[in-house]
């Protein structure tokens, strides 16, 4: 059964399966799969160790040669790296050499001291080995490029013992009688092709042996003559300019100069594909002695506090006390994880070089990109458009790369936008691609400001822009038609062209849909070349069932994609970030596929840049603070945390599995001491370790018990059709089932840890498969959100899902590219960013109180300390808002009582609060020097906390409690993406909500308190100014940090609620009435009023 390309919806467990027509034509295809490597020196396939990994000899640059080179090099050659010249380590099962240092925890004593392995071994054929390695050459089979193999070799013609010195070159000055023997290597039995030149004639006529004369100079036989470094030097230049053929060239007409074997192998494509970037010394050092003197300061400051109390105001000083005690335990969970900040730098040219070479495929590793939606109404189809644009038209194989839209309102609206830019994408691809223009999103390309004639020197350019604009003109006429026409349903619901009925019309209740748009084999662009494949998702749902909003589709689209296409990486990004680098997948690979590090990494995350922000971002929408420094700070750890966008996942993270354990480091011994002596330490050494090892193997079965997350690898009953028996008995059958649910094609496609589709599936199996595992009730007795894929139990399933995969042993990379990746549009009113918070610190509240609480869960696993700390603070800091809302009222009851938190203050306590505030503006001016932020910025996210902690923080607490406690569940608000309505036209609008009473009320209670305490002390006199500045200046500093909530207010007075000003006036007012009760105005102490003893009647 062929699709056609048609929208197939259906449901598994009703058993339907319907295709409806459309236009396009999309198939499915897999993915060939990686190849091994090949040793560099002796063209030998490397062998596989018992762990299943190839074997590594260098693991600084991982240069690819096989064991018995690395044996000889380490015992008759320099013992070090041909590429990187780092001495080899010594590896369990191979001989001890003279240098090696002595290892810990490295117990192979059997072999240490063992040469009997290589004493059958042609000493000459390794020898030519190690010749080869020293000159930088590779080597195939003698028959294409004239080596000799070991048995074309007359053995009787050569000596082991005699060294290889001139190679033919005989010195007539030198009698017969010395030391020792000159003869050329290799006689009359093989075509060797050397790169230093020598005479034919002195290959074939068999000279006599020749002694050397060791107290004469070397260069009398030949070394460090100047013929032969010239000789070096025409060899060093041949071999750079076939480097530089490969990477300009790729090869052209002169392919066979590309194959030949004295090509260099040591370029830049053997290099790591990234590195760290650690902060200079002398910014960071600074940085954290100021952090300890911090730390010093507030004990100090607490010490004093608490052994001070102020008798009269008692209840004040308790909760101011309290109040700060929780603000300093906050700092250190915020402050202690930037211990370690680092920066990071990708190479794209290695990535190039390593895996993308002229006339071959491109073996860069396939990538799916998920996009999600919901509502078209709140998320308008146009940016979801360009955002999709932006991935088809990325700077990577068109067929490496898928794009699935999940559309979690089933709207036809989406379908159809998606058709309409599906067909746009024909013409606006091969555009991006033939003039390499940025960013591939036509609305942000278009509206850029900016000279478009820059380094644009193609003649048409212009012409076709222009051209260009005119088609996306009419694109978007298109597009907002549909939106118009979307205002309006039919009561009969919505009918697609063929006249079959919309399948989404019930959005409760309706099946699963796929529609694949563009496809590998399918339709073409204008210039017939192909396109990336591009898939709509719409998962079914039904009434009765939990679907968990985003993170359930997202798991819906991890199956569907492992069906259909099965990259072994993910990118997610929201409908509204479009990619703005159109290199940014190679930047995660960069990391993703490097030989060294890679293995261990389960997702590179970017940050999150935003258009549409007011110069002064006066609501903190861009973060900085937390992109900048924060993430930086992480990232020198385990990894930076999952932000919900802009992140590459590897696919088996995301399958609950453990990252790769390390190896051993190699153990310390020594080889000055007997064979039988070590021997018998040895045997001391195992009996010792056995009663450890039933321990730590005793206490291992105890946590795989107690972890759900671990499955026992064995007892293997059924394997899975079209996967290899060895990878699939890893597991067994109903075990995996109960992981990953009841379709065969999908768990058969988790073995595949280099993607693909297994092979022998059909189109018409694989998307029938497809709506089997979208189907609402797929999930149901698995794993799915709980230890596989995105994580349920919060709104803020990213924190959760990152938190999993940490502890499962993983680390993360944090990338931030010169040109930002990733780009998106930010809340434009207050009101919505307010509600933003809100959702973000109500999933913070669902995980403390959840048992995936950082707090308690995942010890004894492989998260890190450090980042245990983020992760607590990223889960509490909604239980600040409480202390935070008391302390932003104090300065307001201080004033109106004339009291204060603290008493009299002395000089000891005056130097206390100075140092206190100067270390604070210190740490924060390092932070500032060593994270690249502006000091606006800074202050910006310093006067947003407060607004966020008193409303939506507070907020966020009590609806967590609702639901945790009461079962009262909450849906939180999408906020609206970007606009059309002008330049920052609703900046300062508010729309009406409750989130807005609170930060308006303290507000107005510190500012009635400012005017009744200078008021009371104009009426005292001079004496009572002394004591009111430290109230003044208390209020005054809530005042500032609610600055732009009061400036938004101001300026446009017209979209302020009338009943927001109303409720925040009552309450200010009903608090000045309660002080006014309780207490009145009163004697200070002034002027002492006595009876007159007049008679006034």
């Amino acid at each position: 059964m062929d699709t056609k390309g048609r929208l197939v919806a259906g449901s598994h467990n009703r058993n339907e399966f319907v295709l409806i027509n459309a236009d396009e034509v999309g198939r499915v295809t897999s993915v060939k799969e990686l190849s091994g490597q090949i040793c560099q020196i002796c063209g030998d396939e490397i062998e596989i160790t018992v762990d299943g990994e190839p074997f590594v000899a260098c693991n600084e640059c991982a240069f690819p040669i096989c064991r018995p080179c690395y044996e000889y090099e380490r015992r008759e050659g320099n013992q070090a790296c041909p590429q990187c010249k780092t001495r080899y380590k010594r590896i369990k099962g191979s001989p001890r050499v003279d240098g090696d240092e002595d290892e810990e925890g490295f117990d192979d004593l059997d072999n240490e001291f063992d040469l009997a392995n290589y004493s059958g071994r042609d000493p000459h054929n390794v020898a030519d080995m190690a010749f080869s390695s020293r000159l930088n050459i590779g080597r195939g089979p003698s028959n294409a490029s004239g080596f000799a193999t070991p048995s074309e070799v007359d053995a009787a013609a050569l000596n082991p013992e005699i060294p290889l010195l001139t190679f033919g070159q005989e010195d007539d000055g030198i009698s017969a009688d010395k030391h020792a023997l000159i003869i050329p290597p290799f006689m009359n039995r093989t075509k060797r092709v050397h790169p230093m030149p020598f005479s034919d004639t002195a290959s074939q006529v068999s000279l006599p042996p020749r002694p050397m004369d060791p107290k004469k100079d070397l260069a009398v036989y030949g070394y460090g003559t100047v013929a032969w470094k010239d000789r070096m030097e025409e060899w060093r230049k041949r071999q750079n300019d076939k480097l530089q053929m490969v990477k300009h060239e790729g090869g052209g007409h002169n392919d066979g100069d590309v194959d030949d074997p004295d090509m260099p192998k040591m370029d830049e494509g053997r290099q790591p594909l990234s590195r760290k970037l650690p902060i200079s010394s002398s910014k960071i050092n600074p940085y954290r002695m100021v952090i300890l003197i911090r730390m010093v300061i507030l004990g100090l400051f607490f010490h004093y506090r608490i052994l001070h109390p102020v008798n009269d105001a008692y209840a004040l000083w308790l909760i101011s006390v309290i109040c700060e005690i929780w603000f300093a335990v906050s700092w250190i969970f915020d402050q202690f994880p930037k211990w370690f900040p680092i920066e990071r730098e990708t190479y794209l040219d290695r990535l190039s070089l390593r895996y993308e070479k002229e006339g071959k495929a491109s073996e860069l590793a396939p990538i799916d990109v998920f996009v999600s939606t919901v509502d078209p109404l709140k998320e308008p189809p146009l940016i979801t458009a360009n955002t999709v644009l932006s991935i088809l038209a990325v700077d990577y194989p068109v067929d490496k790369v898928a794009c699935y839209v999940s559309d979690d309102g089933a709207a036809m609206l989406t379908f159809e936008a998606l058709s309409e830019t599906s067909e746009f994408a024909r013409k606006w691809v091969p555009f991006c691609k033939k003039f390499n223009i940025e960013p591939r999103a036509p609305e942000w390309y278009f509206a850029e400001k900016v000279d478009y004639l820059k380094d644009k020197v193609h003649p048409s350019f212009v012409r076709e822009r222009r051209a260009m604009k005119r088609e996306y003109e009419d694109f978007k006429v298109r597009i907002n038609g549909l939106v118009t026409m979307a205002q309006k349903v039919p009561e009969e619901g919505w009918t697609m062209q063929d006249g079959t009925p919309w399948p989404g019309n019930d959005v409760r209740d309706h099946p699963g849909m796929i529609q694949v748009f563009l496809g590998n084999n399918g339709v073409h662009d204008i210039e017939g070349n192909e396109l990336p494949r591009l898939v709509y998702v719409s998962r079914e749902k039904r009434p009765g069932f939990d679907h968990h909003k985003k993170a359930g589709a997202m798991n819906s689209l991890i199956r569907v994609s492992a069906v259909i296409s099965n990259a072994p990486y993910m990118l997610n990004v929201d409908c509204d970030h479009y990619i703005n680098n159109s290199k940014a997948l190679r930047e995660s690979m960069c990391f993703m596929m490097d030989p060294t590090s890679g293995k261990k990494i389960c997702y590179v995350q970017f940050p999150q840049r935003f258009d549409g922000i007011d110069r002064h971002d006066r609501y903190s929408n861009r973060n900085v603070v937390f992109f900048d420094i924060n993430m930086k700070g992480l990232d020198g750890i385990q990894g930076p945390i999952y932000v919900g966008t802009g992140c590459v996942f590897r696919r088996q993270a995301l399958y609950g599995y453990d990252a790769p354990t390390k190896k051993k480091p190699p153990g310390k011994t020594c080889n000055c001491l007997p064979k039988w002596f070590c021997c018998c330490l040895s045997s001391r050494k195992k009996k010792g370790k056995g009663k450890s090892k039933e321990k730590t193997s005793k206490s291992n079965k105890k946590n795989k018990e107690t972890s759900p997350q671990i499955h026992a690898l064995e007892n293997i009953e059924e394997g899975i059709e079209g996967i290899d028996s060895e990878k699939s008995s890893l597991m067994p059958q109903i075990k995996f089932e109960k992981k990953f649910g009841q379709s065969p094609v999908f768990i058969a496609s988790t073995l595949l840890e280099d993607g693909g589709v297994p092979p022998g599936a059909t189109s018409a199996s694989l998307l029938k498969e497809a709506i089997h595992v979208i189907s609402c009730g797929y999930e149901d007795k698995t794993e799915w959100g709980k230890e596989v894929g995105w994580i349920y139990g919060s709104v803020t399933e990213d924190i959760l899902t990152g938190f999993k995969m940490h502890c499962h042993g993983w680390r993360s990379v944090y990338c931030i590219p010169k040109r930002a990746a990733f780009k998106g549009s930010a809340p434009i009113n207050l009101s919505d960013r307010l509600h933003q918070v809100l959702r973000w610190a109500l999933g913070s509240v669902e995980i403390l109180l959840s048992r995936h609480c950082p707090i308690w869960y995942g010890y004894g696993c492989g998260l890190k300390p450090l980042e245990r700390f983020s992760y607590i603070n990223s889960v509490v800091y909604p239980l600040t808002s409480v202390p935070l809302v008391a302390y932003c009222t104090l300065p307001a009851v201080c004033l109106l009582t004339g009291k204060f938190i603290v008493p009299e203050i002395s000089n000891y306590a005056s130097i206390l609060f100075m140092l206190m505030f100067l270390s604070i503006a210190v740490t924060s001016i390092l932070e500032i020097q060593w994270g690249g932020v502006g000091i606006d910025d800074l202050w910006r996210n310093e006067q947003f906390w407060v607004i966020g902690g008193v409303s939506a923080h507070l907020f966020a607490l009590f609806q967590g409690l609702l639901k945790v406690l009461a079962g009262v569940n909450t849906n939180f608000t999408v906020t609206s993406k970007g606009g059309d309505d002008g330049d920052f036209a609703e900046l300062y609008i508010f729309k009406w909500t409750t989130l807005l009473i609170p930060p308006l009320t303290l507000l107005i209670i510190n500012i009635i308190g400012v005017i009744v305490g200078i008021s009371d002390a104009i009426s005292n006199g001079y004496e009572s100014w002394g004591p009111l500045f430290g109230r003044l200046f208390f209020a005054i500093w809530v005042i500032l940090h609610l600055y732009p909530f009061l400036k938004g207010m101001m300026g446009k007075q017209s979209g302020v609620p009338t009943i927001l000003i109303v409720w925040s006036i009552l309450l200010a007012s009903i608090f000045s009435l309660l002080w006014v009760r309780v207490n009145p105005f009163l004697d200070r102490g002034g002027i002492v009023l006595e009876v007159c003893g007049l008679d006034c009647d």
